[in-house]
């Protein structure tokens, strides 16, 4: 990584492979990169230290341990300590964002069954209104992320020309 914190070609690609597989060695990590082991196990040092690379966690099936229904909770305006604290009392909420619009918060949960939704949910009617939802698939889901580039925007909206 340049001393600007900008991602090369070379970290580019090494973020790729670590996103699809966070367990493969420096050695095929530097072949699938074009990158010696040494080279690469610096670049991945650099890319850990300057918090590009957060860390490493297992990807886990929520249904396989039990839970039969991922849901959204939005979670309308309350006192921010409140609902924080809530949050890290409710072990099902497996992520919580403070969010801008109609609602402070959404929450993505993961239950047992409609009893626990429901259970889960009460807690955070106590506070505030609340809206929820169940996931019924997700056809993504942790997409890789690379550095951002503006050549690879894509206009939304392609100009048609009258040629």
């Amino acid at each position: 990584m340049t001393e600007t914190n900008e991602c090369d070609h070379y970290d580019s690609r090494i973020l790729a492979e670590l996103q699809q597989d966070a367990r493969i060695t420096m050695a095929e990590l530097g072949r699938r990169v074009h990158l010696s082991q040494p080279a690469v196990t610096e670049r991945v040092r650099k890319l850990e230290l300057s918090g590009v690379i957060k860390g490493y966690r297992a990807e886990v099936d929520l249904a396989r341990l039990g839970y039969g229904i991922r849901a959204i909770i939005r979670v309308a305006r309350a006192e921010y300590a409140r609902v924080v604290r809530l949050i890290e009392q409710t072990p099902e909420v497996i992520n919580a964002y403070n969010v801008t619009g109609d609602d402070s918060w959404v929450l993505e949960i993961a239950v047992i069954d409609v009893s626990h939704l429901d259970a889960v949910v009460t807690k955070f009617c106590i506070l505030t209104e609340t809206s929820t939802c169940i996931v019924l698939n997700a056809p993504r889901e942790n997409a890789m992320v690379l550095p951002a580039r503006r050549e690879n925007i894509k206009p939304a909206i392609k100009k048609v020309t009258g040629k």
